[in-house]
């Protein structure tokens, strides 16, 4: 009872707010950038540098193609690619700055012809692949640095011969297996984020520590890996982003279509929005939640039917949507095209911008391959 009486509140309010109009944190016109061949799965900012990872084995900027194995750098206000060109050789599904280092997680196993195994620290400014070296039985789907350590999520089983199920820590300073944080989820870990009191998890995990309501996210203490009890909400489905800010901690689902949904930090529901298609990647930006995924469309209520389609109304929101704190959708619509649409959306705090990677070829018409940033 009390759980259908919380989803109840969340509809009412999103359908109350859905007539506001906001204004709009950023443009819905992308800056200029350049072209990828192939999936952006991750992405970083470093000061003006602009950090990408992905499936993709070329780069097209100023009328010409470059090279670029999986990594690439280009500056973040002109889109000029750098020179920066560490080689993958396989897929990079997450990256991480820390410093004058650059963190790549995936299905590799050499970078720069250095052995190097799903896991690997690349120098910032050279490109050269450091001594950060581990045997990690799986691959990192998230990366994130916080408290001294560089945490790892995803879907792996043990790192360097030790037991890890899904999530692991390292020293930043000695790049060391951090031994304390050992959090154990049943499944895999899809996003991580970090605040200086909790790690959040999220992923298809059913329990984390055995732990019941830690289904599909948690929150964890950041040096021990223990579960904290004053955050346990349960997810619908599958969460694949998490993000947090001053008001509370957001995720993007998948499930019978995709939902953005606020929670409080004591894990109580205080929103949610629903898409027909999977929410894949979150962001907070100056108080507006920025949403990237499969969906072409939002809808004006939390219901929905067959296949994710909406029942009660929808909006054009093709691949990007923008909400407000307080659930209201914005007009923000720069819509991406292609099916899987966007994978990842990260805030360019130097610039007060968002980037957003993935599989889509244009925005608004615009040709922007599998890269854009608004600002």
């Amino acid at each position: 009872m009390r759980r259908a009486l919380l989803t109840t509140v969340a509809a009412t309010t999103v359908v109350s707010a859905a007539g506001a109009a906001p204004a709009l944190a950023i443009s819905a016109s992308p800056d200029k950038a350049p072209l990828f061949n192939g999936s952006v799965y991750a992405i970083a900012y470093r000061g003006s540098t602009v950090y990408v990872g992905g499936s993709f084995t070329s780069v097209a900027w100023g009328g010409r193609n470059y090279s670029r194995s999986r990594l690439a750098a280009f500056d973040a206000r002109s889109g000029t690619l750098l020179s920066w060109s560490p080689a993958a050789n396989s897929t990079v599904m997450a990256l991480a700055v820390s410093g004058s280092s650059v963190y790549a997680g995936g299905a590799f196993t050499r970078i720069s012809g250095v052995g190097r195994d799903n896991l690997a620290r690349i120098d910032a400014a050279s490109g050269s692949v450091g001594s950060f070296s581990h045997r990690v039985s799986g691959a990192p789907y998230a990366l994130a640095v916080g408290n001294g350590r560089l945490y790892a999520g995803g879907s792996f089983t043990a790192v360097d011969g030790s037991t890890r199920r899904n999530a692991a820590a390292f020293s930043l300073s000695s790049g060391a297996l951090d031994g304390g944080w050992r959090p154990s989820a049943d499944d895999s870990v899809h996003a991580l984020a970090v605040t200086s009191s909790r790690i959040y998890l999220g992923g298809a995990f059913h329990q984390v520590n055995g732990v019941s309501r830690t289904l599909r996210i948690a929150a964890v203490s950041p040096s021990g890996g223990t579960v904290d009890r004053g955050f346990l909400p349960t997810a619908p489905a599958q969460v694949n982003g998490v993000t947090t800010d001053s008001a509370g901690v957001y995720v993007a689902t998948g499930g019978q279509g995709g939902r953005a949904i606020a929670y409080s930090g004591g894990g109580a529901m205080r929103w949610q929005r629903v898409f027909d298609g999977d929410a894949v990647a979150v962001a907070s930006l100056g108080g507006t939640i920025y949403v990237g995924g499969h969906f072409d469309r939002a809808c004006t209520t939390v219901n929905n039917g067959a296949h994710g389609t909406c029942t009660d109304g929808s909006v054009s929101r093709v691949k990007l949507a923008a909400i407000t704190g307080g659930g209201a959708l914005t007009g923000w619509a720069p819509q991406a095209n292609g099916v899987i649409g966007v994978r990842t959306l990260v805030v360019d705090r130097n610039r007060g911008a968002l980037g957003a990677g993935g599989d889509f070829t244009t925005i608004g018409g615009q040709n922007r391959k599998r890269y854009a940033s608004f600002n």
